[in-house]
């Protein structure tokens, strides 16, 4: 059987397990390849392999180990763009396909280090990978799912990234036993480990369809509609309705050129569809959502300095949860609840804190509390921030440039978890524990700013989101009014199931055309 007409012997149900179960693998070694390093570095042979420190462990260069670490980051931005216009041309499949040889090859090459040099150009081709990765799953995962549930489907596909961070950390504690930890198994083999998602990605990816809007933003509107008629499970009005708006919108699509990225980058792109306003929106969401204090949560907590697992578990609760309320309660609503909330948690936890570096003979008193609002933190961010921060950039961009302009939305993320785990350290030194009143109130600065500019997409189709940015504004009360005018796609185009846009008359007619052969040939036998 064809690799590429395998998912069609599959029903809906088998067919969505096996495009979560690839996404979820996908976005595993996202997540296994964010949290490996804090084990590799914590290897005294490593130290010494790569230069930045001594026999014994210790850490001499932090600056060099820190650059080893961080250009990972410039890696996976310059992979999330790249990456997403290769899948903007040749597909979400061949996009990840070739996402996943990067990702093998980078990975075998840390785990074969050699030298400083070596590990640095090593980080980079896995970065290439896994921004990549991050950059296509998402949005093909957006692609397939009905506009009712695609926050629920990335919900809970984001639930491997906190098992991948926690599966890096448990298996730095085994190895750790291995010769006491001085062993080079120790580190290479959590190097090595991560080939193995990788290895699972190219040996089923191609199992899998393409995208439905891909398929009709190219033109190939007969797959287009086998594609999606399969994901839904059902054909009629409903399905028929989504098919229609598809190929309206791609009668007018034109692939974006490296050109018009670039003037997108800069700013520059004048045309009506704004798409300047939506990278921004994308970069500064994910800017916003490390300025929250995750980082700092997760890097400082005393706890978590010592259970760092205990932290994967929470968030990945928490991703369940976001899961079950990001399309009921819309984006904007787990954006501002999300920030109202992590701002009275900041505020508790500084005030403890506080409490107990004024009254040290109630610190312990202190302390469960504090693992509370620790609690609470890692919950209200993962429900919240931990995914609609990945998902709008999936959703605000048109179907010949959404892969490539979610690498907006990773940029985001890769400048402000740089951003925020560089100063942290020095915030923290002369601020101390009064750090957590600064995002206290960066919290609430947040919600202003996402009420005021940034659209709500949930439970509305990615075609008809489109109506949002023919606004001149950019304020969110004039993008609901443009989405009230134009929103209903068919309309606007003066189309419907009688009269289709000229695509979908195109190929009715070929079925006829093919039905009236098949029939004559059956005459004639």
């Amino acid at each position: 059987m064809a690799l590429g007409t395998f998912w069609k012997k599959l029903s809906r149900t088998q067919l969505s397990i096996f495009i979560q179960t690839f996404s979820l693998i996908a976005i595993f070694f996202e997540g296994y390849d964010q949290g490996v390093m804090g084990g590799v570095n914590a290897s005294p042979n490593y130290v010494a392999e790569v230069g930045i420190g001594l026999p014994d462990g210790t850490i001499t260069n932090t600056t060099h180990q820190g650059g080893i670490v961080s250009i990972y980051y410039l890696g996976a931005i310059v992979g999330a763009f790249v990456g997403g216009w290769i899948a903007d041309r040749v597909g979400r499949i061949n996009g990840v396909f070739l996402a996943a040889i990067f990702a093998l090859v980078g990975g075998a090459l840390q785990a074969a280090t050699q030298s400083s040099d070596f590990i640095l150009v090593a980080r980079v081709v896995t970065g290439l990978g896994t921004g990549a990765l991050t950059a296509i799953v998402p949005v093909y995962i957006a692609e397939v799912s009905s506009a009712g549930h695609r926050g629920g489907f990335l919900g809970y596909v984001f639930i491997a990234n906190y098992l991948g961070i926690s599966i890096a950390y448990w298996l730095d504690f085994g190895l750790s036993f291995v010769d006491s930890g001085m062993s080079a198994v120790r580190w290479r083999f959590l190097l090595a480990f991560q080939c193995f998602p990788a290895l699972l990605l190219l040996a089923g990816v191609k199992f899998l369809p393409d995208s439905p809007r891909y398929l009709a933003s190219v033109g190939r509107f007969e797959d287009a509609k086998e594609v999606l008629e399969h994901v839904r499970g059902i054909t009629g009005p409903e399905v028929e309705k989504e098919f229609l708006e598809m190929c309206a919108v791609a009668e007018g699509a034109k692939p974006s050129s490296p050109v018009q990225f670039v003037k997108v980058l800069l700013g520059r792109a004048t045309n009506g569809d704004h798409l300047g306003r939506r990278a921004w929106l994308c970069l500064w969401l994910q800017i916003m959502a490390s300025w929250t204090g995750i980082t700092a949560v997760t890097a400082y907590s005393p706890v978590l300095l010592k259970q760092a697992s205990y932290g994967t578990i929470k968030q990945a609760v928490g991703t369940i949860i976001s899961a079950r309320i990001v399309d009921r309660l819309g984006r904007r609503r787990c954006l501002i609840g999300g920030s109202f909330g992590l701002f009275l948690v900041n505020l508790i936890a500084a005030s403890l804190y506080e409490g107990s570096i004024h009254n040290p003979s109630k610190a312990s008193s202190f302390a469960p509390a504090a693992v509370t609002m620790l609690f609470l933190f890692n919950l209200i961010y993962a429900a919240t921030w931990g995914t609609v921060a990945f998902l709008i950039p999936t959703e605000v961009f048109p179907s010949e440039m959404r892969a490539q302009g979610n690498g907006f939305g990773i940029t985001g993320w890769a400048i402000g978890v740089g951003w925020t785990t560089l100063v942290n350290p020095i915030m923290f030194a002369h601020l101390k524990s009064r750090t957590y009143f600064l995002f206290a109130g960066l919290n609430l600065l947040w919600i202003p700013i996402v009420y005021l500019f940034y659209p709500e997409t949930a439970d509305r189709s990615l075609e008809s989101i489109e109506a949002m940015f023919s606004s001149k504004s950019p304020f969110y009360s004039k993008m609901e009014d443009a989405y009230r005018a134009e929103g209903d796609v068919l309309a606007v185009h003066h189309l419907s199931s009688s009269n289709p846009p000229q695509v979908a008359r195109k190929l009715s007619h070929e079925h006829d055309q093919d039905f009236e052969h098949s029939e004559k040939a059956s005459n004639n036998v």
